[in-house]
């Protein structure tokens, strides 16, 4: 008898093979990935749309909410860099959270726009809700804790990261 190593043997996301629970686990990020990019989506033009919050100065600012949050922040360097041009950084903000909202959402480079994420939430838990008491009182750890799964297994269902997977196996077969 001969050992030999089979070389069929691996499954993908799309393989449609399966019961209930091989469903269940291929679709059990869908509901995370599309609460994460539709509330990042909201979040970021909420803040694009605020006209109080893009000023460096002024009640609902973003420029008087880094100022209250400095000194109890886990980095006031970073609350400082912000302070640089408190304008700039909440365009920054916002148009990143656009980005991996959208990204996550239709998922377009799935795990790059989960890792955005993933630095925004941190950032923002660093900074912002880090003096939270307790701390499960700040949601930005909830989101960073979120984001983890997507960047671990990207957006492999129902997503353009697939279509292009999908399209790039079928050209690599015409070469072969």
């Amino acid at each position: 008898m001969t050992h030999g190593v089979r070389t069929d043997t691996r499954t993908t996301y799309t393989d449609r093979r399966g019961g209930l629970r091989d469903s269940a686990a291929r679709y059990a990020l869908l509901p995370l990935r599309v609460f994460l990019g539709v509330t990042f989506i909201y979040a970021g033009l909420d803040k694009l749309t605020d006209s109080s919050f893009m000023k460096a100065a002024g009640s609902g600012s973003l420029g008087d909410t880094m100022r209250a949050v400095r000194d109890s922040a886990a980095i006031p360097a970073l609350v400082d860099l912000a302070l640089k041009n408190p304008v700039g950084f909440g365009y920054a903000i916002a148009l990143g959270e656009l980005a991996v909202g959208i990204g996550t959402l239709i998922g377009l480079f799935g795990r790059l726009a989960a890792l955005g994420g993933a630095l925004i939430s941190l950032s923002l838990w660093l900074t912002v809700s880090w003096a939270s008491t307790p701390y499960y009182y700040g949601n930005d750890l909830a989101y960073l804790m979120a984001w983890l799964p997507l960047v671990l297994a990207g957006t492999p269902m129902f997503s353009l990261d697939a279509v292009l997977r999908s399209r790039r196996r079928r050209g690599a077969g015409d070469y072969l």
